[in-house]
């Protein structure tokens, strides 16, 4: 019995030395919401897809947009466990079909939707001192906690860069801009509205893990900071896991500024190819028609793992710490052998006497 409470506590211990790095990867995908956590120092972590967005604008006249978007995101932990960089990118390609004149002209653009890079710092982490697994009962592990509810919390600061001022396809994401800027109100006769070169955004993420399969990720954003129209948003995401291999999430992502304001509703699925690996698909729509809004995605997460990290035996990486804690486990077989060869050779003694 004792050797067992030894096992369980030296589990316990070893797997609170990494409470940023994890053995599978740790992806902001499927989704628009980003999680609390990094991915851990020495990790480079790729997310990529792509989208198949449909716009009909009612107060265009039913004029349309059919488009496609590359997505992109880089992370990198550096310096600290709770430490990330990362970039996230998405570039448009569309064909707007104008209502407004007859007959219907097309436009085909391209451009950036998002062009960011910034910093993700872990500012609470719940699970740094979280107790030990109870070994003995299912239902201690499973049961709803309210100190479940506790998340993490982590900030995301950065910069928006965009490359192109004065000949941008979609200032401030506005697909009908074309439309827009030369005929109806806004800035007749000028170049439309345009944003700078540089603008900031600040995102605060929470992330909960309750009842063993489900976690809820909060965003909370203020984006375009220093620009002509900032935009307050939020990002409302549940992930439920119902095997090793797969995942299901809904999610809501509300937006207002003074260009846009649209609730987008989203589910999708996600499969772990390999521990470093994973694929995704997702369903979204809007709920009003100025522009009403349908969209269909498709990606993957790949990451390069050169994660290492030492604790205070000297363990530099995970690997070595798996092969730590099996060195221990036969050790303490061997004791537990060797004090029961002595129990039984003091046993046969007294007998004897």
């Amino acid at each position: 019995m004792r050797i067992g409470i030894h096992l369980v506590l030296l589990f316990f211990v070893s797997s609170t030395l990494f409470a940023q790095y994890t053995d599978q990867i740790n992806s902001n995908r499927p989704g628009e919401s980003i999680g609390a956590f990094s991915v851990g120092t020495g990790v480079i972590q790729f997310e990529a897809g792509g989208e198949y967005r449909f716009y009909k604008h009612k107060g265009y006249n039913n004029s349309k947009v059919n488009g496609t978007i590359g997505f992109f995101s880089l992370r990198w932990g550096f310096l600290l466990e709770q430490l990330e960089l990362t970039y996230e990118g998405s570039y448009l390609l569309d064909k707007l079909t104008s209502a407004i004149v007859t007959p219907n002209p097309t436009y085909k653009q391209d451009g950036f939707l998002r062009n960011f890079i910034g910093v993700k710092y872990l500012v609470y982490d719940p699970f740094k001192r979280k107790e030990e697994i109870n070994v003995y009962s299912w239902n201690a592990n499973n049961s709803f906690r309210i100190r479940d509810l506790i998340p993490a919390v982590s900030l995301t600061v950065g910069a928006n860069f965009n490359p192109k001022q004065n000949d941008q396809a979609f200032p401030y994401g506005d697909v009908f801009n074309i439309i827009n800027r030369p005929i109806l109100y806004r800035n007749i006769g000028g170049i439309g509205i345009t944003e700078p070169l540089f603008s900031y955004r600040a995102t605060l993420a929470t992330q909960s893990h309750f009842l063993g399969t489900w976690v809820f990720v909060t965003n909370f954003s203020y984006d375009r900071i220093a620009s002509d129209f900032p935009e307050q948003s939020y990002i409302l995401t549940l992930t439920h896991t119902f095997s090793p291999k797969w995942s299901v999430y809904m999610e809501n992502q509300g937006i207002y500024s003074e260009v846009y304001v649209d609730q987008i509703f989203r589910t999708g699925a996600a499969f772990l190819l390999t521990d470093d690996i994973q694929i995704e698909g997702s369903l979204g729509a809007n709920t009003k028609d100025s522009p009403a809004l349908i969209s269909v995605n498709a990606g993957v997460s790949y990451r390069l793992d050169f994660h290492k990290d030492k604790d205070k035996a000297g363990i530099r990486s995970e690997k070595d710490r798996k092969k730590a804690l099996k060195k221990e486990r036969k050790g303490l077989d061997k004791q537990a052998k060797k004090a029961s060869k002595s129990e039984r050779k003091a046993q046969r003694k007294a007998r004897k006497n």
